[in-house]
């Protein structure tokens, strides 16, 4: 372990330059880790939805020129002072919400939610609020403190998880965000009862890892539903067990859920970014004990309304976070899991693609003809 200081790294990154503007490959300038943070170089990133909606400027005001990506892999190229849970050659997942283990929230107990290392939403880093990208000396934006569309990035110590050097770096990376997001809602957020009913808004990766969870926790009946025809097929191999469609029927899609559960799912999962759709989750649930669940980026009107009498006859709503989890803490968990094949991770990885072939992942995802695009770095 050293931390001697170390120079500047050029090397490429694929940089936004505007709302929705297609990714341009640029030479950027990757600042030395400074003290608890760690250099990372990126082997595998896969493209989330929520980097979609950031891209686009729909959830926040823009903020460019901007590295997204934040569902990473990579070896730690070095450190900075006062780092000692890390060495230079360790492999680690990148995390987009930290968790330091000392503030008020990690000690709880009861929450994942980091004081200090919590969601960035200003395309800096936590502790200098400053960028460590530039082009030609002018600064360049993280996003959620990750930025992982980069050959190298700098992350701080508390968001990122080292993990064993036999775990598949191109396959883990999944782990960082949705898949993780997706099995924690239904395992640590709702909590999940064996033979119960379950009903997911959105089956992309992590509507479908909700399934997963629901059918690993022996859920009788888990009904998906999207607008997306293709998705029927794809959602049986995750234990979905009825797909609807609302473009199929005349009736509200609440409607249909509650006449054919009997009064309502005992869960329901909204996994789209939609609050009308939280609505109609809620809608979608029992009375007495019905459990909804939230775990969509709104990308308009974040404001959630919902009729008094729905929370009056017993039903809960929950948001969820990267699905609950510590991520320090809870990851490696998850990662021996996959390798002893207890949750599965390659069904949900639909393209490989080269880095260069970035913007073919930002189209697949826009047309809905992926699930997960994992890029891979030039080695």
């Amino acid at each position: 372990m050293t931390t001697s200081i170390k120079p500047i790294i050029t090397c490429r990154a694929a940089v936004a330059w505007g709302a929705g503007e297609p990714l341009v490959m640029e030479e950027v300038e990757v600042s030395p880790p400074q003290p608890m943070e760690i250099r990372i170089r990126v082997v595998c990133t896969s493209l989330c939805r929520s980097d979609i909606t950031a891209w686009l400027s729909q959830a926040q005001p823009p903020i460019f020129p901007r590295i997204f990506g934040h569902e990473a892999s990579g070896i730690v190229e070095s450190i900075g002072e006062g780092v000692t849970e890390f060495e230079e050659g360790d492999h680690v997942l990148t995390i987009f919400t930290g968790e330091c283990m000392r503030c008020r929230q990690c000690t709880s107990g009861k929450s994942n939610i980091c004081q200090v290392l919590g969601l960035e939403r200003k395309g800096v880093m936590h502790s200098d609020q400053k960028t460590r990208f530039s082009i030609k000396g002018k600064p360049v934006y993280h996003y959620c403190a990750v930025s992982s569309f980069s050959e190298y990035t700098v992350v701080h110590s508390g968001c990122a998880v080292k993990v064993g050097l036999t775990a598949p770096l191109e396959k883990i990376c999944l782990l960082s965000c949705g898949v993780a997001a997706g099995l924690g809602a239904a395992w640590k957020v709702a909590d999940i009862s064996e033979g119960s009913t379950v009903v997911i808004f959105g089956l992309g990766t992590v509507g479908l890892s909700v399934a997963q969870g629901a059918k690993i926790r022996g859920a009788s009946r888990i009904i998906g539903v999207d607008t997306n025809p293709e998705k029927s097929e794809k959602a049986k191999a995750f234990g979905v067990t009825d797909f609807v469609n609302p473009n199929d029927s005349n009736e509200p899609i609440q409607q249909v859920i509650k006449r054919i559960t009997n009064g309502g799912a005992d869960y329901s999962f909204e996994c789209i970014g939609d609050t009308g759709m939280i609505n109609t989750a809620l809608q979608s649930c029992c009375d007495g004990w019905g459990l909804t669940v939230t775990l969509g980026v709104p990308k308009v009107k974040p404001e959630v309304t919902a009729h008094y009498a729905l929370f009056l006859t017993g039903r809960t709503l929950r948001g969820s976070l990267f699905g609950g989890w510590k991520p320090k803490s809870d990851l490696p968990a998850l990662v021996d899991m996959y390798l002893r094949e207890e949750i599965q991770i390659d069904e949900f990885i639909t393209h490989n693609l080269q880095f260069e072939d970035i913007n073919k992942a930002f189209d697949l995802m826009e047309e809905g003809k992926c699930l997960r695009c994992v890029i891979h770095m030039p080695k």
